[in-house]
């Protein structure tokens, strides 16, 4: 059975993750859910003839920003989910929701904070046909659409957070490797899950140094399954030929070393390596890689292709 949930007034919340949020839908494990998404403050919108999407005004005019963040649509629950588990989530496809996006430097944000003294903002159309997006001095850049934030409600004791930071439950991972096609795993905290996604992204760096990326509402479609053969501390995701571990931490070392050791372990259990094999093996094969650098926590995923991970003969 395949589910919809469009951004609306009623069905986002803007800026922060809560386990106390109630979920707008319940699905069985194994559904399909198609969630639209939008993005954007009233102050970064295009001027015409680029429109912005009724839904988004009205976002603007309803439903307050609690927190320092993104809109979000959802929560989704599945139900029988248990905290202890893990969500499965199958990016089937994503495809765009209005045709322009925006990206802004603002001061004292991004990697450079102290280089540039006024806010700059520029808007991007988006060829859905083609798919290229064109800066305002006519150069196109190849989309390569995905969500910025793709979360779980977070432990109870974290009362309501900022969905900037990425953690454990996921939420602002800006993992650009994250597109259709891809699978991410997230830790479950809460029963029902709560999954929630925003921050569309029509094309990003790795590093997304000046905070922005292309922002763009998406909709995206998600087969979401319950996992309760897993068991994971931070989230994980597969591509159609490499997994990926991910870490996130204020310092980048921290990060590099969670998601590294995180790696090891996995190489380690399924193909019956050493510890010091593993470790050797990923020097010379995988890839680390800084997620991003501007979002509080800082992230480095590293990346190792599939076909290397052989049992021991």
């Amino acid at each position: 059975m395949t589910h919809k949930l469009d951004a609306g007034p009623e069905t986002v919340h803007w800026g922060y993750f809560d386990a106390e949020l109630e979920p707008l839908l319940t699905i069985e494990s194994g559904e399909t859910v198609v969630i639209s998404t939008v993005s954007g403050r009233p102050g970064d919108m295009p001027p015409a003839p680029l429109v912005v999407p009724e839904a988004l005004q009205e976002i603007h005019a309803k439903v307050p920003m609690k927190l320092p963040g993104h809109i979000c649509t959802g929560p989704v629950a599945v139900r029988g989910a248990k905290a202890g588990q893990v969500l499965e989530v199958r990016i089937k496809d994503i495809g765009l929701n209005y045709d322009w996006g925006y990206n802004r430097i603002r001061p004292l944000a991004g990697a450079l904070p102290d280089d540039f003294d006024e806010t700059h903002l520029m808007h991007v159309t988006l060829d859905s046909e083609r798919m290229v997006g064109t800066l305002p001095w006519g150069l196109e850049l190849p989309l390569k659409p995905f969500f910025g934030v793709m979360g779980v409600a977070p432990p109870t004791n974290w009362g309501m957070v900022s969905t900037l930071p990425p953690r454990r439950n996921g939420g602002n991972l800006d993992n650009k490797e994250l597109v259709a096609g891809t699978t991410l795993y997230l830790p479950i905290f809460q029963d029902g899950a709560q999954f929630s996604a925003g921050d569309g992204h029509g094309a990003q760096g790795d590093g997304e140094v000046c905070v922005t990326a292309i922002e763009t509402g998406l909709i995206g479609t998600f087969e979401l399954h319950l996992r309760d053969d897993m068991s994971l501390v931070w989230p994980l995701a597969e591509t159609p030929t490499h997994i990926i571990t991910m870490a996130f931490d204020p310092d980048l070392d921290t990060c590099v070393t969670i998601a590294l050791r995180q790696m090891i372990e996995l190489i380690s259990t399924r193909t019956g390596l050493s510890k010091a094999e593993a470790y050797a093996l990923c020097s010379l094969a995988a890839d680390l890689r800084v997620t991003q650098v501007v979002n509080g926590n800082k992230g480095i995923h590293v990346m190792f292709a599939k076909e290397y991970l052989v049992e021991r003969g």
